[in-house]
């Protein structure tokens, strides 16, 4: 868990221009996790994507701006044939829609972290969307946000739903570790 003192820092390094340029985020470094319910919401449904990339930039006046994509392809929900139906047209249309794409507008300091807006696309649908993530500055100079990001999957043209069974509700969470290039 962030501490005060770490977030502190890290907005006062944003206001300082200490963390201008741009940067990169560590693939291998990175999680991105979903977490969902099916069977009238009895049953967990839980995944991890493999394939992260992301990069973003600090302004010397300290605004960010970035992107985080997932390759829609990469969700291992463990059971290969649900992974399969994720996979279809039914849900991501992988093959069509290869990348989830969150970009950054604009990251506010709050009180208990950062407020966080920018804009969803899946499958072409692109949704605006603002939540709150806390972010931690390491000694070396990196950044790791982090964030649990709720995502009504209907907005985004994800409507399958055989008997009602799988919710719209989803919760996608967000390990970011950015180094600077």
């Amino acid at each position: 868990m962030t501490t005060p003192s770490r977030e502190a820092t890290l907005h006062t390094r944003l206001a300082d221009g200490s963390l201008a340029g741009n940067w990169t985020l560590d693939s291998a470094r990175s999680t991105a996790t979903l977490k969902s319910r099916s069977v009238w919401g009895l049953v967990p449904v839980k995944g991890a994507f493999s394939k992260i990339e992301g990069a973003g930039t600090v302004s010397p006046t300290g605004e960010v701006i970035g992107r985080i994509e997932l390759a829609a392809d990469s969700l291992d929900t463990k059971n290969a044939k649900r992974d399969t139906h994720l996979r279809s047209q039914e849900f991501f249309h992988a093959e069509k829609y290869p990348a989830i794409t969150f970009t950054l507008d604009k990251l506010t300091p709050a009180a208990d972290g950062l407020t966080v807006e920018g804009t969803l696309t899946v499958r072409e649908a692109s949704r605006p969307i603002t939540f709150p993530a806390t972010a931690t500055l390491a000694a070396d100079g990196e950044v790791a946000l982090d964030a649990a990001v709720q995502v009504d999957r209907s907005q985004h043209g994800l409507t399958w739903n055989q008997l009602g069974m799988a919710s719209m509700h989803n919760t996608v969470t967000i390990h970011a570790v950015f180094t600077k290039d």
